[in-house]
Parts: C-alpha cells; structure tokens; sequence
C-alpha cells in the first residue's frame, strides 16, 4: 500500500479523503427512487476493515440517484483506508474503469477512490465533492502536514520551555515557602516555649498565693477554734456559779460572823478595786459616747444597735467584773444588764429581717425597672428614632471616625471602603478579652478607686500614631463604654440615651417622650 502511495503522489485527490460508490440498487416507489440507507453500507464497510466515517447516499429531485460517497478519516490512516477500499473493488473487477467498460452492471457495487475527475463531473457525484472538498496531491498533503507538524513541534518546544521555567518558578517559590514555613514553625514552637513557661510561672506563683491563703484560713480558723472554747468554757463556768449562787449566799452569811475582819479587810480592797472599775468604766463610757456621737452622724438605726449592743456587752463585762467582788447588788445589775442586752438583740434581729425585706423589695424594684427599661429600649429601637431621647450602642465604633485616617493612607474612590475595614479591625481588637489596656488608680487620698484608660498600652499608642486623634478617640470612648456596661462578655449593649445632654437618659425621661408621641399619633388619628 505504502509503494501505491508513492506512485500516485502527484495525482489529485479529494479531500477530506473520500470513495465513490456507484449502482447501488433503487427502486421506484411513490413517485421517487428509494435506496438502502448508508449506515447499513457503512456497517459492512467497518466490519471489512476499511474504518469509514460515514457513508452519504446522493439525492435530487427524482429520489436516490444511486451513489453514494464514502467518508474517510483525513488523515494518512484515512488514505490508506481510501486506497485500499479502491484496490480491493478493483481486485474483484468492481472498481472505476470496471464501471464504467461494463454493459451489463446488475445489481453489483462499484466503488473506488474519489479523485480530480469525479470532482469535476456535472452529476449529484461532482456537485457534492465540489461543495464539500478540496483537490490535493499527496506531495501537497506531505508538505502541509509537515509544516503542521513543524508548527507542532515548535509550540510543543515553547510549551516545554515555558513549563520548565514555571517548574523553576514554582520550585523556587517552594524553596522560599519551605524555608518561610520552616521559620514560622521555629518561631511557632519559641512562643510555645515561651508560653508554657509563662504559665509555670504564673500557676506557680497562683499555687503559693493560694497556699498562702490556705494557710491564714488555718491560722485564723485555729484561731476563732480557741476563741469559741474560751467562750464556751466561760459559758459553762457562768452557768455553774449561777447555780451554786444560792449555796455560796448561805456559806457567806455563816462565814460573815466568823470572818468579820477579813470581810472588813476584803470590803476595803473590793471598795479600792470597784472604785478603779466604776473610772475605768467611766472613762471606757466617755470615749464609748464620744464614739457614738461620732458614728451616729454616720450609721443608721442598725449600726447605732449593733454599738449599743456592744456598749451593754462591755458594761456586762464590767459588772461580770464586780460580781467576783461580792457585792450583794451584783446580781441583780447583772440580770437588769443582761435583759437589756437580749431586748437589744432581739430588736437588733427585727432591724435585720427588716433590712432584708427592704433589701428584697429594692432588688424586685430594680429587676422590675430594668424590665421596663429593656422593653422601652426595645419600643425606641423599632418606633422612635428622630426625639432627643434614643437608644445608643455603647461600645460601638463609628466608622466615619475612621475616613480621615483613610484619605491619608490611601488613594481613590474607595476611601469609605477601607475606612470600614480599619473599623472592622478595631471593633475585633474591641471585643478581645485577653486586651486589658485599663489600670486602677486611687483618689480622695485613697479612699476610693477608678478604672481609667492606659495611656501607656502600646496597642493605643499605636492607634494614635498611625491612624490619628480622630480613630482614638472613637476606639478610646467605645473601649471606657464597653468597660463599663459590659467588661465581662465585651459586646455592645443597647441604652437609652440622651442626645441633648450626650448621657444616660432616665426611665421618666424615655416614657415622657413616648406619651408625647403617642398623644401626637393620638390627634392625627381624631
């Protein structure tokens, strides 16, 4: 096949390569000629070998004019199908020149190779290659396929080169990457270092605070243990000479007789001892109501009854004192002291339950009125937005605070895009729980505390810096509202607000503007 190729290397062939079918039998049916179909041809073609694309019958007016043109694949393996198909009808005396030297053709086909003269031909046969084809010699094919494929090879060789230099790109790139990741995974586990160092220490350090703590806990508990067994102990010896009172009055009055210098002698010094009682007394009593008048200006019905309380203890003390001295009016200033003290207590719990009543009754009051408060935001937020009473965000940023800083650092129309995510930014930095920029500071001499801003904290001054007076102090207000609505969980939270007087606006002020509001909706509806 390949010395036939060479031989017709300068003949004309059609192409796309093609065959020529011819006496493919018709018959006369409804006014026209009808024929077999060319997938049925074209079946048998594939299954001789011949590997054609499809096969094409050929009409005009009057129906199937008996032809048929046979597809090939337009490339060299396409020739050789088309030559081969030419030589094997040619083989079997059904070729071109067979057709057309027979005078008796019956229903035998005919096919063979389509060329320049089948090009030419004035029938259905010439009319289809025409408008379909083109005319080449093998020679031509040869050379165009070779500047194809030179034109191949040379985008193949561009493509190759380009994909080299994008591996060493890439490999470089890799290189840069693995030595980039490399010093962040270096950098990763210092800080990991660092951080569980951090926390040793400060578990360390929480550890022996706390072991401090339990051990004050100890000492006071050891402490109060021995306070309350001394107070026990007195408890108990009390009782017993309450009961052997009425037995140590009898052996007195027997002794009394027997003993009577000594009482004399005891009587003088008991008199020399109360007497230094009844001043130490006296003055205990003097600097007790100098306290008094100083902490009743101060404490309320409560405090003044604890002291009294206190007061009548120290005076039981006192007496407590005498009594070992055995003088006969003791008891009974004893008992009169002690009824005293138990009607002072008791009051003292009836001023307590009462405290905490009111304290019950405020709380109630209070959740009631941030209820009310809540809801009243709630009717702000949806129905009332232009009064001088609204509801703001405390701890939100402005954006617009952020424009100035934006026309400096950028150019162009997306001025109030990147003013938003600068605000975006710092809004996160806001909602931060581990950024603490405040510190405690004491005034009045120390008798109060305040939390204030950190001037110092590098974030802050970073801020200021970088992106001006303007975006500080709208993170700075947002930072102080945050902390002191919310420190804890450090999102924004809703408030009635006054606009006029850019404070916190009361519960009366927020429901006078709502009866004004609704009086107005009131008239336009009559």
């Amino acid at each position: 096949m390949t010395k036939h190729i060479e031989n017709d290397k300068n003949e004309l062939f059609v192409w796309p390569w093609k065959g020529v079918v011819a006496n493919i039998p018709v018959q006369w049916k409804n006014g026209r000629y009808i024929g077999e179909s060319g997938s049925k041809f074209r079946n048998e073609l594939i299954e001789r070998g011949y590997n054609p694309i499809r096969v094409h019958p050929l009409w005009n007016y009057r129906g199937h004019t008996g032809y048929a043109i046979v597809e090939f694949k337009n490339d060299w393996i396409g020739l050789s199908d088309a030559l081969r198909f030419e030589k094997d009808y040619e083989a079997i005396r059904q070729g071109k020149s067979d057709y057309f030297r027979a005078e008796e053709r019956g229903d035998r086909l005919y096919c063979w190779a389509a060329r320049d003269d089948d090009y030419n031909l004035r029938n259905a046969v010439g009319d289809y290659l025409r408008k379909n084809s083109d005319l080449k010699t093998i020679i031509g094919y040869q050379e165009e396929e070779e500047i194809k494929n030179g034109k191949l090879v040379a985008s193949l060789s561009n493509t190759v080169e380009a994909q080299d230099m994008r591996l060493k790109e890439m490999e470089t790139k890799y290189k840069e990457t693995s030595i980039s990741f490399n010093t962040l995974i270096t950098e990763k586990d210092e800080m990991v270092i660092s951080f569980n160092e951090e926390r040793e220490k400060l578990q360390k350090k929480a550890h022996s605070h706390l072991e401090q703590i339990l051990q004050e806990r100890d000492r006071m508990k050891s402490e109060l243990e021995v306070k309350r067994n001394k107070l026990n102990q007195q408890e108990e010896e009390l009782k017993e000479r309450e009961a052997q009172n009425e037995n140590e009055i009898i052996k007195l009055v027997k002794l009394r007789n027997e003993q009577n210098e000594k009482a004399i002698e005891e009587q003088r010094r008991v008199d020399e001892k109360v007497l230094k009682l009844a001043e130490d007394h006296r003055r205990e009593k003097e600097s007790l109501q100098r306290r008094t008048v100083e902490l009743e200006k101060k404490l309320d019905a409560k405090q003044a009854l604890e002291l009294e309380i206190k007061r009548l203890t120290g005076k039981l003390q006192v007496v407590k004192h005498m009594g070992d001295d055995e003088d006969d009016s003791v008891p009974e200033k004893l008992r009169a002291i002690d009824q005293e003290l138990k009607d002072k207590e008791e009051e003292l719990e009836y001023l307590d339950a009462l405290n905490q009543n009111l304290i019950v009754k405020e709380r109630r009051c209070n959740d009631e009125l941030q209820e009310a408060r809540k809801e009243l935001i709630d009717i702000f937020k949806e129905h009332i937005s232009r009064a001088h009473i609204g509801v703001k965000r405390m701890g939100e940023l402005d954006s617009t605070a952020f424009i100035p800083a934006a026309k400096r650092k950028f150019l162009g129309d997306n001025v109030e895009v990147k003013a938003v995510e600068l605000c975006t930014q710092w809004d996160s930095y806001l909602r931060d729980a581990n950024w603490h920029p405040f510190q405690v500071v004491s005034v009045d001499g120390g008798k109060t505390y305040k939390t204030i801003l950190n001037e110092e904290d590098q974030k802050l001054k970073k801020l200021k810096k970088g992106l001006g007076e303007e975006a500080y102090e709208a993170v700075t207000r947002a930072l102080m509202e945050m902390n002191e609505y919310n420190p804890s969980g450090r999102y924004i939270v809703p408030e009635l607000w006054n606009k006029t007087d850019q404070r916190r606006a009361t519960l009366e002020e927020g429901i006078s503007v709502l009866m004004k509001q609704w009086s107005a909706l009131k008239r336009k509806r009559r």
